[in-house]
């Protein structure tokens, strides 16, 4: 049997709704931490959470989705071969970088020609991108160089009012998604 899994209550749905059609920043569970998510489209979010985290422009950030159809707005059009070679990890804790879409924004890729992009196997966050009917930025809920956020509390006392820290249970994974080149198959973490 399949397990469901909990998602915010539907008024709490409609406020991170809300949230991100004004550019605001969101902070949900993943598999190994809280991440900060926005809309991947929108450049004012895309700022506000490098603004949030204190990190540079040029190194882009993760886009987690429910399924490859959220991730096809961002990245180049895949072969059916490529679709099932990615269909062996996903979903699942692997990033990979895949050619980005000529749309794409530039503080999203930062100064690559690739996006990070994941099909998250994490219940919670696949049913808060299902809710929300996108794929979410998700790079981790701290400043660089801190200790990432475990908690929605905890994501409250670092950040603030500046984001709508969701409620949820982070994954039991230590370490964060590993990183692979998809055209080359190099690992970069």
């Amino acid at each position: 049997m399949k397990k469901c899994y909990r998602l915010p209550g539907r008024a709490l749905q409609r406020r991170a709704r809300g949230v991100l059609a004004d550019g605001g920043v969101l902070a949900y569970a993943t598999e190994s931490c809280f991440g900060l998510g926005c809309d991947p489209a929108n450049a004012r979010a895309l700022r506000r959470v490098i603004r949030l985290k204190g990190r540079p422009n040029h190194k882009g950030m993760i886009l987690l989705a429910a399924d490859i159809g959220q991730l096809a707005p961002f990245i180049a059009p895949l072969s059916a071969a490529d679709k099932a070679k990615l269909a062996e990890y996903w979903p699942g804790p692997y990033t990979f970088l895949l050619p980005a879409s000529r749309r794409v924004l530039p503080l999203l890729r930062g100064r690559h020609r690739k996006i990070a992009v994941r099909v998250t196997a994490h219940g919670e966050a696949a049913a808060l991108c299902r809710a929300l009917g996108t794929a979410l930025v998700s790079t981790s809920a701290n400043p660089a160089g801190k200790k990432a956020e475990r908690s929605a509390r905890g994501c409250r006392q670092t950040f603030g009012e500046r984001l709508l820290a969701l409620p949820g249970r982070i994954g039991k994974r230590r370490k964060p998604s590993t990183i692979i080149d998809f055209e080359t198959g190099r690992v970069l973490r």
